[in-house]
């Protein structure tokens, strides 16, 4: 029995992506898999990848009226503007991010939902601290993508919320017979990310504070993807067999 699947204990089957270069082809991977995973033809996989510099824009977004100049700033700065099917508002991750997408069959899969937020919310900060992050789990005034399950990291010296940087975003999605639980954790180089999101939600005029995006860098100089994939794995391991291809 897993923390996040009380009903059943899978092991996880490890997947680490090379960049594809497409980043709708990228988003679109995770809804593939959770189709797989629910027709039976993948296990249970965690598939982590770090992706393009993308802005993933959310599908009440679409309906704004300054979407199409929110469009045009993404361009401006280099993103590539998609449109996901999971999760709230605009959120942007490059190469410097990395994506986690958690998926595994469930016959009741949205009993689960609330849980999943919860428990893996905790296993994602449990990651980050053990890295020497103070990081805590629930929105911060001014977020983008705001999220009751976001993960955010505090300034040394400097009190909650005032001090507070969001570093992981949480969606999920859905379907009869499995679930994909999608992350982003933002590892490394947090200016791209703050100029272009601070442009896009003053483009939507939606309110959003650029100082609140951040990435774990900007509170450990030096840590980079590849250790943050190794503490993760690590903290996975503490809660389920992990498969490694």
């Amino acid at each position: 029995m897993s923390l996040w699947n009380p009903d059943a204990d899978h092991p996880l089957q490890i997947r680490i992506e090379d960049p594809t270069g497409d980043a709708e082809a990228d988003l679109l991977g995770g809804i593939k898999l959770l189709e797989s995973v629910r027709d039976g033809h993948s296990p249970a996989t965690l598939r982590l990848y770090r992706p393009e510099p993308t802005v993933a824009f959310g599908q009440r977004d679409v309906r704004l009226e300054g979407y199409g100049q929110a469009v045009a700033h993404s361009l401006e700065h280099g993103f590539a503007p998609v449109v996901r099917k999971a999760g709230g508002r605009a959120a942007a991750y490059h190469r410097g991010t990395v994506i986690v997408d958690h998926v595994e069959p469930a016959t009741e899969a949205m009993l689960g939902h609330q849980l999943r937020f919860k428990v893996l919310g905790t296993l994602y900060a449990d990651a980050l601290r053990t890295a020497g992050i103070d990081a805590r789990v629930g929105k911060i005034p001014g977020e983008y993508c705001v999220g009751e399950y976001s993960v955010h990291g505090v300034r040394p010296g400097e009190p909650a919320p005032g001090g507070a940087i969001k570093l992981v975003g949480t969606a999920q999605r859905v379907v009869a017979g499995a679930w994909l639980f999608s992350s982003v954790f933002v590892i490394e180089d947090s200016a791209p990310i703050r100029a272009v999101l601070d442009d896009v939600y003053r483009a939507m005029e939606i309110p959003m504070d650029p100082s609140t995006v951040g990435a774990v860098d900007d509170l450990l100089p030096g840590y980079d993807t590849e250790t943050f994939i190794a503490d993760l794995l690590a903290e996975y391991g503490r809660h389920a067999q992990l498969l490694v291809s």
